[in-house]
C-alpha cells in the first residue's frame, strides 16, 4: 500500500452497505437539479422558438432578462439553494453516523502515526469517492427524466407546449447537477471529518469515541420510565447529531409546506372548474332567449356527455336585510343541478353553507362575496314580495375577472327558483360537455342542431386541463422524492445510530433490560429527534410558506387569502410519525436477533 489514500477504495468496498443511503443522497441532489435546470432550458429554448416566430429575432440574453426568463431562474435558483441544504444535511447525516460506526478504525489510524490533518483529507476523498459513482447516475437519471418530461408535455398535454425540444441536452443542467453534488458533498463532509479527526488513540481500545463525553451522574426519571428517559437522553447529548436528525425532520416540512404552495399558484393560474365546457350556446342579444328545449335535444346527441344551461337577470332592484325602499340592485344567475353541484366539487363553498337548501323551488340563494362584503349567511333579500335568504357564500365573485364583488351582490338560484322569481324560462347561455371519443363531426352536428340564431363557441382548444395536470404532477412528484429520501434518510441515520452505541444497548441488557424496554428507548429517542423536528419545521415553514403565498399569489390574485394550510401539515406529519415508527423497526429486530454476550462484543 503506497499509501494511506489507497485505503478509500478498500473502504468502501466494505462499507458499501453502510453508504447506500449516502449514495442515494447525492444522486437525488444530483437528479433534482440536473432535472430542474434542464427543463428550464428547454422551457427558455420554448419560448425563445415562439418569441421568434413572432417578433423576427430575440437573443438568450434577452429571453432571460424578460418576465419568463426572470422566473424561470428565479424558482430554478431557488429549488437549488433548497436542495442544496437538504443535500448537505442529509448527507452530513449519514456520514456523521457512518463515523460513528467506525471509531476503532480512526483510533487505530492515529496510533500507527496518521495526523488530524490526514484524517480530515481521508474523510473528504472518502466522501468525494462516492461521487464518481452518484454523479454520474444523478446525471443520467435527471437528464432521461427531463426528456420523458419534455415528450409527456409536447405528445399528451400539446398546447402550448407543442414546440418544446425533444431529447435536448442541457449544459447548463449537467454542469449544475455536478457543481451541487461536489458542493453538497464537500460542505457535508466538513462537521464529519473534524469529528474523526477528534478521535483519540485510546479509541482504538475502547471502540467508543462518547467514552470522553460520558456523563458523570444518573439520568433522572421523575415523569417517565428509565427506558424513556434514556432514549430522550441519547437524542439530545449529542448536539450534533442531534441538529443533524431534527434538521432533517424540519427540512422535509419545511420544503413540503413551501412547495404545496406552488399547487394553490397553480389553481389561480389555471383554475380548473368541473362545469367547465367544451362548447358555449349564447343568445345573440344576451338575453334568456335561447329555447329550455335545447338543452334535453343535445343531451341525446352522439358525443355530448351533458348539457346544462344558465339565465340570468341584472341589476334588479332588491332591499337587503329589511331595505324597503330596495335601494340595492342585485344580480340574479340561475345554475342548473350539475352546476351547483361542480360548486362543492371545486370547493367553492365557504365553510358553513348549506348547498342542499338552494335546490328545486325554494326560498334560498347563494351569494357571491369577497373580504370586504358586507352580507353574511342567513341574510334576507327581498325582490319585489319574494324574501330569500343567502344560505352560502362563494368564496370570490365568480363572474368578476378579478375575483372581487366591487360591493355588488351577484345571487345564484335554482332553475326552479329563478323561474318563479322571473316568470322566465329561456336560457341566456346553454354549455355542452362532450365525451371522450367525440370528433369534428358531432361537433358540427351539435352546430346545426343549434342553428343559427344563437351564437356558437367552440371551446375545446382552450382547455388547459392538460397543462394543469403536467404543473401539478411535476410539484407532487417533487415533493414524493423529498419525502421519500427524507424518510429513507431518517430510518437510515438512526439505525446506524443504534449501531454505533450497540456495546452500551448489550450492556444494558446484560444489566436486566429486556427487548421491549430497548425497543421503547430506541423509539424515544427517534420520537424525540420527531417531535422537535415538527416544531422547528411548522415555526419556519408556516411563516415561510405564507411569504411565498403573499408573493407569488396575493399579490396578483387579491381575492385570494391566505389560510393555514392544514391539509398540507396533516399529511406531512403523517410522514412524519411514520418515518420515526419505521426508524424503530430496523433497529429493534437487529438488537432482538442479537444475543447478549455478541451485543457486548459487537464493536
Amino acid at each position: 500500500m503506497k499509501s494511506y489514500l489507497s485505503l478509500i477504495p478498500i473502504s468502501a468496498k466494505v462499507h458499501r452497505r453502510q453508504n447506500r443511503m449516502t449514495l442515494l443522497c447525492i444522486i437525488f441532489a444530483v437528479f433534482m437539479v440536473t432535472a430542474v435546470f434542464s427543463m428550464a432550458e428547454m422551457s427558455a429554448r420554448m419560448e425563445q422558438t415562439r418569441l421568434l416566430e413572432k417578433h423576427g429575432s430575440l437573443s438568450f440574453a434577452e429571453l432571460f432578462q424578460s418576465e419568463l426568463g426572470q422566473a424561470l431562474i428565479l424558482t430554478a435558483g431557488g429549488v437549488f439553494v433548497l436542495i442544496l441544504i437538504a443535500g448537505v444535511l442529509m448527507i452530513s447525516s449519514s456520514i456523521n453516523s457512518s463515523i460513528a460506526q467506525r471509531v476503532k478504525f480512526f483510533g487505530m489510524m492515529r496510533c500507527i502515526g496518521m495526523s488530524r490533518r490526514q484524517i480530515i483529507r481521508f474523510v473528504r476523498l472518502e466522501a468525494l469517492n462516492w461521487c464518481k459513482t452518484a454523479v454520474p447516475i444523478g446525471l443520467v437519471l435527471g437528464i432521461i427524466a427531463s426528456w420523458g418530461l419534455c415528450a409527456a408535455l409536447r405528445f399528451l398535454v400539446g398546447e402550448e407546449f407543442s414546440n418544446i425540444p425533444l431529447f435536448g441536452f442541457s449544459i447548463i443542467g449537467i454542469v449544475s447537477g455536478i457543481v451541487v453534488g461536489v458542493v453538497t458533498v464537500l460542505l457535508a463532509a466538513r462537521a464529519p471529518a473534524r469529528r474523526a479527526a477528534k478521535v483519540s488513540p485510546a479509541a482504538a481500545v475502547s471502540g467508543n469515541s462518547e467514552s470522553a463525553g460520558a456523563q458523570l451522574h444518573p439520568v433522572k426519571a421523575r415523569l417517565v420510565k428509565i427506558e424513556t428517559a434514556l432514549g430522550i437522553h441519547h437524542a439530545v447529548s449529542a448536539r450534533k447529531n442531534l441538529f443533524l436528525m431534527t434538521g432533517s425532520f424540519a427540512l422535509s416540512i419545511i420544503l413540503f409546506l413551501c412547495f404545496s404552495v406552488l399547487i394553490d399558484f397553480v389553481n389561480c393560474v389555471m383554475p380548473q372548474s368541473a362545469a367547465d365546457s367544451d362548447i358555449g350556446i349564447t343568445s345573440s342579444d344576451g338575453t334568456n332567449s335561447i329555447n329550455s328545449g335545447l338543452v334535453q335535444t343535445l343531451s341525446g346527441m352522439e358525443g355530448v356527455r351533458r348539457a346544462y344551461g344558465r339565465r340570468s337577470c341584472f341589476e334588479i332592484p332588491a332591499g337587503l336585510n329589511g331595505d324597503t325602499t330596495f335601494s340595492t340592485t342585485i344580480d340574479l344567475i340561475s345554475y342548473d343541478d350539475f352546476d351547483l353541484d361542480c360548486l362543492k366539487k371545486d370547493g367553492l363553498l365557504k365553510r358553513g353553507s348549506d348547498l342542499s337548501k338552494v335546490y328545486g323551488d325554494s326560498d334560498y340563494v347563494l351569494a357571491t362575496w369577497d373580504w370586504n362584503s358586507p352580507w353574511k349567511i342567513g341574510d334576507k333579500i327581498r325582490i319585489g314580495e319574494e324574501e330569500l335568504e343567502i344560505a352560502g357564500l362563494l368564496k370570490y365573485d365568480v363572474f368578476s375577472g378579478d375575483g372581487l364583488t366591487n360591493g355588488k351582490i351577484t345571487l345564484i338560484t335554482s332553475g326552479e327558483t329563478f323561474a318563479r322569481l322571473t316568470g322566465v324560462n329561456g336560457y341566456s347561455l346553454v354549455m355542452v360537455q362532450l365525451t371522450g371519443s367525440a370528433d369534428d363531426a358531432d361537433v358540427d352536428a351539435i352546430r346545426s342542431t343549434t342553428g343559427s340564431e344563437y351564437v356558437f363557441s367552440d371551446k375545446r382548444d382552450q382547455r388547459t386541463s392538460g397543462t394543469y395536470l403536467a404543473f401539478v404532477t411535476c410539484v407532487y412528484g417533487f415533493l414524493g422524492i423529498i419525502t421519500l429520501v427524507s424518510v429513507l434518510n431518517i430510518v437510515n441515520s438512526i439505525s446506524m445510530s443504534v449501531s454505533a452505541r450497540m456495546k452500551q444497548y448489550g450492556a444494558m441488557r446484560a444489566v436486566g433490560m429486556d427487548e421491549h424496554q430497548v425497543t421503547k428507548m430506541i423509539a424515544a429517542e427517534a420520537f424525540t429527534y420527531a417531535f422537535l423536528g415538527g416544531i422547528i419545521g411548522c415555526g419556519i415553514g408556516i411563516p415561510v410558506s405564507r411569504m411565498i403565498f403573499n408573493f407569488l399569489i396575493v399579490d396578483h390574485f387579491s381575492y385570494v387569502v391566505w389560510s393555514l394550510p392544514v391539509a398540507s401539515l396533516a399529511i406531512i406529519l403523517l410522514f412524519v410519525v411514520t418515518a420515526a415508527v419505521l426508524a424503530v423497526y430496523a433497529p429493534a429486530k437487529r438488537i432482538r436477533n442479537i444475543s447478549v454476550t455478541e451485543t457486548i462484543n459487537e464493536l
